[in-house]
């Protein structure tokens, strides 16, 4: 099967991604193998090809925003029909049996593997996932505006929980990528006052698209103070105006899984009143399962820019650049 495959970390300038033809993997007990037909591209494939996140193997296919069609059952499979169309996402196998899994907080399993990093991913024409860690999906939405939902979605929609986002509140979104324009659907079903600090024009033209009530930059004070806010650049001299935007027990969710550092904080000016400051974690397959039956619901849109699969070094690039208008995504099979 083709693949595209990182055998050494480098910055994505110098297209570390190689195209590689790989043997189809063979699904054991409880596995499934996917075909993919698309595969969104993700920061978090960004920090596994550069390094942010150290390798965990010598070689590795990034992805885990997987759409596909279920081409082989392993032995005792019974989830999914031959042909379902399932989604593959990021968290992709805890052990069940700790005190994190057994409290319904399997995201933060000491055992816990993910797609794309620990085992290889949707950078393929095959993937596999065990059969209980695979999304069943929306109806009424074709395979690429699907794909985002799988980790942008999900994520925003964990990092809306954590930042304790209410009904009607006011909630500053800063960065608005792939994962912000879908938190922002949510939010504004859910009735949210939405600000939105970006920089860069295009991502500002999509958020005005889809209603955001103020766009500025990180220079500009947010017109009314923010009930919560989510971080999604990983940029951690973001914090402290994010913080200093916040009401009383205001809360600020990194939605990242890499940030840079974070600058001093004055205690008075960003944490006093009790704010909060929060990270994200991966998802639990519950927050996955919630966050698809609400998309299909309201319904979410994505903005999607397809690539050829052969393509996914320039996709990359283009996302570290900021230069994605909402997510990229790869075409791979019909």
């Amino acid at each position: 099967m083709k693949a595209m495959a990182v055998f050494k970390q480098s910055p994505i300038e110098s297209a570390p991604l190689q195209a590689v033809e790989l043997n189809a993997p063979r699904p054991g007990p409880r596995d499934i193998l996917v075909r993919v037909s698309a595969c969104g591209v993700c920061r978090t494939d960004l920090h596994v090809v550069e390094g942010d996140l150290p390798a965990r193997r010598p070689r590795i296919v990034p992805g885990h925003e997987v759409v596909g069609a279920v081409e082989r059952l392993g032995e005792g499979c019974k989830r999914f029909a031959l042909g379902a169309r399932v989604g593959i996402a990021w968290l992709r196998e805890t052990c069940g049996e700790c005190a994190w899994c057994r409290s319904g907080r399997e995201n933060l399993c000491p055992k816990a593997r993910f797609t794309g990093y620990d085992e290889d991913g949707g950078y393929a024409e095959l993937a596999m996932v065990r059969e209980d860690f695979a999304y069943a999906l929306p109806q009424g939405l074709a395979d690429q505006e699907l794909a985002p939902l799988l980790c942008a979605g999900i994520i925003g929609f964990r990092a809306l929980k954590r930042a304790q986002v209410r009904p009607e509140g006011t909630l500053g979104l800063y960065g608005f990528g792939g994962s912000a324009h879908i938190t922002l659907q949510v939010a504004k079903y859910w009735g949210c006052r939405v600000f939105v600090i970006s920089r860069a024009g295009g991502h500002r033209d999509l958020a005005q698209a889809l209603g955001a009530d103020w766009i500025g930059g990180a220079e500009d004070r947010p017109p009314a103070e923010l009930d919560a806010a989510i971080l999604f650049a990983p940029a951690g001299e973001l914090v402290l105006p994010a913080l200093a935007a916040l009401a009383p027990a205001g809360v600020l969710a990194i939605a990242g899984i890499h940030l840079t550092d974070i600058p001093a904080l004055n205690y008075a000016r960003h944490l006093f009143k009790e704010k909060e400051l929060r990270s994200v974690t991966a998802n639990t397959r519950a927050d996955g399962e919630e966050f698809l039956a609400l998309a299909e619901k309201i319904p979410v849109r994505t903005e999607t820019i397809s690539f050829p699969l052969a393509d996914a070094n320039q996709a990359l690039k283009l996302l570290k650049h900021d230069q994605i208008k909402g997510a990229a995504v790869l075409r791979i099979g019909a």
